[in-house]
C-alpha cells in the first residue's frame, strides 16, 4: 500500500493546480490529477474531503471561484482568482530595502547567493531608491561557506547518527581520527562549528568546520543517540564559549581592527588591569603603546578571541589577559611550524 499524502501537502497541491490551471478544474479532473484526492476511498470521502478542503482554503483567505461551463450549468469547475491572490505591488523604502540588502549579505554559499541576487535586483527594479544599499555599506555581517562538510553534519544531526572525520586542533595542530555524536550546528565569528558528544573523550565538545580534513562519513543506524537535554546542550554551550565574560586589553595601531575597536568598552575607574588581576607594568608596555591606542574588548571565549587577534598580524598586541597573550603566541608557533602549502591554523 503506498503511503496516503498528508492533509498539509494535500492542499498545497491542490492550491499549485488551481493556481496553475489555464481555465477551471472541475471535481473529476482534481480527483485524478491532484496527489492526494485518490486516496479517497469513494466518491463520498472525495466529496467530503474536497468541500472540508475548500473551506480550509477559504479560511486562510485564498480566493476559489467556482466556475459554471457555458454549457452547461451541472459543469462545475474550480481555479483561484489571481487577480485576487496575487501580492500587491511592493513599495519599500530605503532603509527596508538596505535591511534585505545586509540581510541577504548575510550568507556567502554559491548555493544561495544566486537566489538572494536576483531577488533583489528585482525589488530595487521596483523601488524608488536604487542607493539604498549604501545606508548599510560595510555593516554586512559575514558567515563562510561551510564547505563539503556541512551537508552531512546535517543530516547526522536531523538523523541523530553518529560521525567520525579528520580534525586538526587549532592550539596544538594535531591531526587525528574524531568519532562524535553531533548535537547542534552553529554560525559564529563568521564560520560554521558543530557541538557535539565526543566519544573517545567522553565529554562534550566543539569543532570549527572548516578544520575539518577530508570527507564526514555518517555510520550507524538513525537515532543512534538520544537528543541531548536542554540542560545539558546549555551547559556545552556556556563551557564551549567560555563561561564568564573577560576583558582583553589591546594595543592597536591606529585606524586598524575596527570591528574590535567597535566592541571596545571604557575603563573602569581609569584602572588598567585585567579581569584576573594581571597588570600591564611589564618591561616593553610603555614602548608598545607610544604608537598605539589602548583598546578593551570584552570577550568569552579564549581560543575564539586568540584568533581574532592572530587575524590582525601586528597591528593587534595582546597586553593582559597573560593566558589570552599565551594562546595566540601558541597559535602563531604553530603556523610557523606548518609547511607552506598546509595554511595556517585559523580560517582564511
Amino acid at each position: 500500500m503506498p503511503e496516503q499524502i498528508h492533509p498539509a501537502e494535500r492542499l498545497l497541491n491542490l492550491v499549485i493546480a488551481l493556481v496553475n490551471t489555464s481555465a477551471r478544474m472541475t471535481k473529476d479532473q482534481i480527483r485524478t490529477s491532484v496527489a492526494g484526492y485518490g486516496d479517497a476511498p469513494s466518491d463520498d470521502a472525495f466529496e467530503r474531503m474536497f468541500e472540508r478542503d475548500k473551506d480550509t482554503l477559504r479560511e486562510l483567505g485564498i480566493p476559489i471561484l467556482t466556475v459554471t461551463g457555458a454549457g452547461h450549468g451541472d459543469d462545475i469547475g474550480y481555479r483561484i482568482d489571481q487577480e485576487a491572490y496575487a501580492l500587491p505591488a511592493i513599495d519599500l523604502t530605503p532603509a527596508e530595502l538596505g535591511v534585505l540588502s545586509l540581510a541577504s549579505q548575510f550568507w556567502q554559499d554559491q548555493s544561495v547567493r544566486t537566489d538572494t541576487t536576483r531577488a533583489l535586483t528585482k525589488l530595487r527594479a521596483v523601488g524608488e531608491a536604487p542607493e539604498a544599499a549604501d545606508l548599510v555599506a560595510g555593516l554586512a555581517p559575514r558567515v563562510r561557506a561551510a564547505g563539503d562538510s556541512f551537508g552531512p553534519l546535517l543530516e547526522a544531526v536531523q538523523a541523530r547518527r553518529v560521525v567520525t572525520f579528520t580534525y586538526r586542533a587549532a592550539s596544538t595542530g594535531e591531526v587525528r581520527a574524531r568519532t562524535v555524536e553531533p548535537w547542534r550546528l552553529l554560525a559564529r565569528r563568521g564560520g560554521w562549528f558543530l557541538v557535539g558528544h565526543d566519544r573517545e573523550r567522553g565529554e562534550a565538545r566543539s569543532y570549527r568546520l572548516s578544520r575539518i580534513e577530508g570527507p564526514v562519513r555518517v555510520t550507524g543506524p538513525e537515532g543512534a543517540f538520544d537528543a541531548p537535554d536542554p540542560d545539558v546542550l546549555e551547559a556545552a554551550m556556556r563551557s564551549w564559549s567560555g563561561g564568564s565574560q573577560q576583558i582583553a586589553v589591546l594595543a592597536v595601531r591606529p585606524e586598524r581592527a575596527e570591528a574590535l575597536r567597535a566592541r571596545a568598552v571604557a575603563a573602569v575607574d581609569g584602572a588598567v588591569v585585567s579581569p584576573d588581576g594581571e597588570g600591564l607594568a611589564e618591561p616593553g608596555v610603555a614602548a608598545v603603546l607610544a604608537d598605539r591606542d589602548l583598546v578593551r574588548v570584552p570577550f568569552t571565549s579564549l581560543g575564539e578571541m586568540a584568533e581574532e587577534v592572530l587575524g590582525y598580524g601586528d597591528a593587534v598586541v595582546v597586553l593582559a589577559p597573560l593566558a589570552l597573550r599565551h594562546a595566540v603566541l601558541r597559535l602563531l608557533r604553530v603556523a610557523a611550524a606548518l609547511p607552506a602549502s598546509s595554511g595556517g591554523p585559523s580560517d582564511g
